[in-house]
């Protein structure tokens, strides 16, 4: 499956880049034109313990989505350099990335679904994951704190009765416990219908894959990922005036 017209780059902050994936017939990449560019993807040259495959050596459509991401986006988030490693499992793992990242349908938001990933990366000590979507969770949100208190526990974090059953539910997933009809009851008195909570279970096993897979390759954050989202879009435009 060919990666043109899978991926969909969306530039939602002048602090950093949001990356979403679509089933559009055409790539695209839309960045406003107040985006701030970065000359670095990082502050140091280690990126994984495999090796960084040349450009030149990888399939087209990966080494096209690579250059338009780098040029109209800013930056090219690590995770794409790591796992082109091996580009089958790279269009494998963006295509059920999309599936459960992306979906319009269903109950949880975007930002409920990047606090899943938090707290099930950070449960897994996955640096790269947390960083990351933690990141990804402040755009969705609006709110520069609140990732941080769910990475560090989220149990006395300003999170929501219903926040909380649903990443308590993710690490019972994410821990591999037993699942009960009991857990069913709990997210469904909180408005979670039994598809939700496929989608809370399927985010935390799939992220249980990314998570050790960032361990396998000791993959590390674009530093870009650090500042996104937590200072307010107008603050910072004039900050960078």
């Amino acid at each position: 499956m060919s990666l043109r017209g899978v991926l969909k780059f969306i530039q939602r902050s002048n602090l950093g880049l949001l990356y979403t994936l679509s089933p559009s017939s055409k790539f695209v990449l839309k960045v406003p034109s107040s985006v701030t560019r970065h000359s670095s993807s990082s502050t140091s040259d280690h990126i994984s313990r495999y090796p960084v495959p040349n450009r030149k050596n990888l399939p087209f459509d990966i080494v096209e989505l690579m250059e338009e991401v780098e040029q109209k986006g800013g930056f090219l988030p690590n995770v794409f350099k790591v796992l082109a490693h091996r580009p089958d499992e790279f269009r494998a793992f963006f295509s059920y990335y999309n599936a459960l990242m992306n979906k319009e349908s269903g109950g949880l938001s975007k930002a409920d679904r990047e606090l899943i990933v938090v707290a099930t990366s950070a449960h897994n000590n996955c640096l790269y994951c947390v960083v990351s979507h933690s990141a990804l969770h402040r755009i969705y949100s609006k709110k520069p704190t609140l990732a941080d208190q769910v990475a560090v526990n989220y149990r006395v974090a300003d999170v929501s009765g219903r926040e909380k059953a649903m990443l308590d539910f993710a690490l019972t997933i994410c821990r591999s416990e037993t699942v009960t009809e009991e857990h069913f009851s709990t997210l469904e008195a909180h408005c979670f219908d039994r598809e939700d909570i496929w989608d809370i279970a399927a985010i935390a096993a799939f992220f249980a894959l990314s998570n050790r897979m960032a361990h396998l390759t000791d993959m590390r954050p674009n530093t870009e990922f650090y500042n996104m989202g937590r200072v307010p879009r107008d603050k910072a435009k004039a900050s960078d005036e």
